[in-house]
């Protein structure tokens, strides 16, 4: 069997140093806020103790300080995002945009502990083209590219939202199926996807026909860690290409068991650890240069946001900054306070931002699987979206907003901490307000199965684009649609709602039609027994 590459680290040092280094200058943009409005506090004492004197200046001066505060906020920001991007583009695959290999080892530690905790299991699925060398050699590797993205859409379209296509590297892929109540449940995908691959297919205004082999490991008949299941999952594999193109099987089956010990085999294997070991040696240089361009790119931002803050807070701190303000408001025109109080206005706004900036940016850093300390108990769902719903009634009346609670007659209990339930729920209903014009319309509903519970959250306003949808859970992801919007944070609401719901080894799923039509958020977690 062939040697499989260690699994991938689960955070790149680069990443989290720029980071860090982004939090601390979103740390100096807020003192310098502070310095704002003690100097706007001396600006309105000045006022009431004198009538006379011209004030344009000073306002137009306080007006330039707030944008060029703000100007520097907007650059941090847009460092960060331009990070987040990068280190997320790292875990998709360029060609096809699946999930990478690093993005499925994190999945299914996330699956396996769901399994356990339900008695559960779930399966690999190792998908390998049949003679997909033919079609590069004869037809040119541009088209061969064409074919692996309609093959990779096909794949994903027939499995579940839970589940994780993955691309292995060439013309292989893995797909890690969760929460199955049986084993042959996996076949039954396994035979969907063989049927959606054999499809006919247009490509380029020309026909291809691709078939696929598949092997099946099952989690924890066949293995409990990810590689046990990626190498038996490989041989069931092998064995079912020996049955011919369009097969698939489990590895406990007789005949792959018999197939992997046959000596034809071993020519294959051979050319397939070249072949891992090409990819890997691909994977290496691609993570080398990334990181060296994140950090290149990081040190920029640093440099100028460091160099504009110590000027902005130079011109601050400056100790006749005050009396000259202050002498400058002697005599101040009544009409001119609207401006004022304009002023006074702006950077109230942009420090509730501030504000909301770091506390997500906390919940977001403190929200990884495994790092959350939970205090389960009994929480009774419905009482708790009652007690969102009272909390949330004044912006529902401030934007005109219309509620439709689908409310259920009886309690339903999850077995979560009610704390980061309370959250889950403010975060979900803030995000739609936030989404929704004025009149628009939010439903919330409640359903329950035997093991799970799920709370639907909808909206009908600007919805999502395809583009943004598979990010829409990502750090500082925001539609470009949503950048006109005064939006409370930057985009890591539903960062953290994704982080705990997962830390009660539940689910959340986004559903969007596309822009305009409104979206649509699930979030599962385990029932109370």
């Amino acid at each position: 069997m062939k040697t499989r590459p260690p699994s991938p680290a689960p955070t790149d040092p680069a990443v989290a140093e720029a980071e860090a280094t982004l939090a601390r200058l979103g740390v100096e943009v807020e003192a310098i806020k502070a310095l704002l409005v003690r100097l706007l506090q001396d600006v309105v004492e000045a006022e009431r103790r004198s009538e006379l004197g011209p004030v344009t200046q000073l306002v137009e001066a306080n007006e330039q300080l707030v944008l060029a505060a703000l100007s520097s906020q907007a650059e941090a920001e847009t460092a960060r995002q331009a990070l987040a991007d990068a280190a997320y583009a790292k875990t998709l695959d360029p060609l096809t945009g699946l999930h990478t290999r690093h993005t499925l080892f994190e999945r299914f530690a996330q699956v396996v502990a769901q399994a356990r905790r339900n008695g559960r299991r779930c399966a690999l699925l190792f998908v390998d083209l049949d003679g997909f060398k033919q079609i590069n050699d004869i037809r040119g590797h541009a088209f061969g590219d064409l074919v692996l993205r309609q093959l990779a859409d096909r794949m994903e379209a027939v499995v579940r939202e839970v589940d994780t296509v993955s691309r292995h590297g060439g013309d292989e892929f893995l797909i890690l199926l969760a929460d199955l109540a049986r084993a042959a449940d996996a076949q039954a995908v396994a035979e969907k996807v063989l049927h959606a691959i054999a499809a006919p297919m247009d490509v380029d205004g020309g026909a291809a026909a691709v078939t696929a082999s598949v092997g099946i490991a099952v989690y924890p008949d066949d293995g409990e860690d990810i590689d046990t299941l990626i190498e038996h999952a490989d041989a069931a594999m092998y064995a079912s290409k020996r049955r011919g193109p369009g097969s698939a099987g489990f590895h406990r089956d007789p005949r792959t068991l018999a197939a992997a010990a046959a000596p034809a085999v071993a020519p294959l294997v051979a050319e397939r650890r070249l072949t891992d070991l090409r990819q890997a040696n691909e994977e290496l240089v691609l993570a080398v240069l990334s990181a060296q361009e994140l950090r290149e790119a990081a040190e920029q931002a640093r440099e100028r946001q460091a160099a504009f803050m110590r000027a902005v807070a130079a011109e601050l701190r400056h100790p006749q900054a005050p009396v000259h303000i202050a002498s400058e408001m002697l005599g101040h025109a009544p009409g001119l306070e609207p401006r004022l109080v304009r002023v006074q206005h702006t950077v109230e706004r942009r420090m509730a931002h501030m504000s909301r900036l770091v506390d997500d940016l906390v919940e977001a850093a403190g929200g990884k699987p495994g790092e959350l300390v939970l205090h389960r108990h009994p929480v009774d769902l419905i009482a708790a979206v009652d007690a969102a719903v009272a909390a949330q009634r004044p912006t529902f009346e401030q934007h005109r907003l219309r509620l439709h609670w689908q409310r259920p007659a009886q309690p339903i209990e999850v077995d979560a901490d009610p704390a980061l339930v309370d959250q889950i729920l403010s975060n979900l209903i803030d995000n739609a307000c936030a989404h929704t014009p004025g009149g628009g319309r939010i439903d919330l509903s409640v359903g329950a199965s035997d093991d799970t519970v799920t709370l639907t959250v909808a909206d009908d306003g600007m919805g999502i684009s395809p583009q943004a949808l598979p990010r829409v859970f990502e750090p500082f992801s925001r539609d470009l649609q949503a950048l006109d919007l005064d939006l409370p944070s930057l985009g890591l609401g539903l960062t953290a709602v994704r982080a705990m719901v997962r830390a009660h080894g539940g689910e959340v799923t986004a559903h969007s039609d596309g822009l305009h039509r409104g979206s649509r958020f699930a979030v599962t977690l385990p029932r109370h027994r």
